[in-house]
């Protein structure tokens, strides 16, 4: 799975103008899951976000993760994160997972990081026509992939 991590003060995702889904400080996670990824892959994503300190502590130093100031979690599918533009001007898809795969392993992933990690997690649609909003904090902008 691919993902990309954006340290957020805010952010929602719209759906035919109406908001769906949106967070206070924490982190905005655009999320993709590639051919031949499986729940492991999701599990081990989920547990490494949750964990993963990027916030400051008292001291102004990113050590401190998104459970650890109290922050939620936004995520929000992407399957152009498996844009292969090694040839050509129009970026190929090909390794993404089917949809099919592709939304179960969304809505896993999702599930995890709210039901697992025990963090408050609001979710864009899969496959839908979103719209994101963010005022990326930092900007701290983070490329994870299992």
């Amino acid at each position: 799975m691919k993902a990309l991590i954006q340290r957020v003060s805010e952010a929602s995702v719209t759906v035919d103008s109406n908001i769906i889904g949106e967070i206070g400080p924490g982190l905005l996670v655009l999320v993709c899951a590639m051919q031949g990824d499986t729940e492991a892959n999701a599990d081990k994503l989920a547990a490494k976000i949750a964990k993963l300190r990027i916030f400051q502590d008292d001291a102004g130093k990113m050590n401190c993760s998104v459970r650890d100031i109290g922050g939620a979690v936004l995520v929000v599918s992407q399957f152009t994160l498996a844009a292969d533009t090694r040839s050509g001007n129009r970026p190929g898809f090909s390794a993404a997972a089917p949809p099919v795969e592709g939304e179960r392993l969304y809505d896993y992933f999702a599930d995890r990081m709210a039901k697992v990690e025990n963090l408050p997690t609001e979710r864009g649609r899969f496959g839908a026509d979103m719209k994101l909003r963010l005022l990326n904090d930092g900007p701290v902008t983070i490329w994870m992939e299992t």
